[in-house]
């Protein structure tokens, strides 16, 4: 059993399997487990970290694709980057743990392509500029 807070996950760590997930500068580490299909990310209620639909469709997406959703619970510490960035790093640190959990389960993850790693992040400001690519205004006079 983890007690962290107000938060209870039943467990002693023996049967979990672990995942990392990576996006722009966010970074999630996640542990699956056999369970009811509860799901704690930073020690608190899954719909209460992620607010936006789209966000917890994000992260729930690796569980749907698999329908482990009520077999399996997840245990997320995630942080660095935007609430988005979190979300996309959650998602990718699920389904690299749910491979391990269930070796099966990895054709169909890769197929919906939750496996891949997506490497886009922010360009860095050139001296010169504005911003990575924009100039100053050009003046006539």
């Amino acid at each position: 059993m983890i007690k962290r807070g107000n938060y209870v996950i039943e467990g002693n760590g023996k049967n979990d399997k672990l995942g990392t997930g990576r996006r722009k500068t966010a970074v999630a580490r996640v542990r699956v487990r056999p369970g009811q299909g509860r799901i704690s990310v930073n020690n608190r209620e899954f719909e209460e970290f992620f607010r936006s639909v789209q966000q917890r469709n994000s992260v729930l997406a690796p569980l749907l694709a698999t329908e482990k959703r009520e077999t399996v619970d997840v245990v997320i510490t995630v942080y660095g980057g935007g609430v988005t960035g979190q979300a996309d790093a959650c998602k990718m640190g699920i389904a690299r743990a749910l491979k391990e959990f269930d070796p099966e389960c990895e054709s169909v993850l890769r197929e919906k392509s939750l496996l891949t790693r997506d490497s886009r992040k922010v360009e860095r400001k050139k001296y010169g500029r504005r911003k990575a690519r924009r100039s100053t205004q050009f003046s006539k006079r």
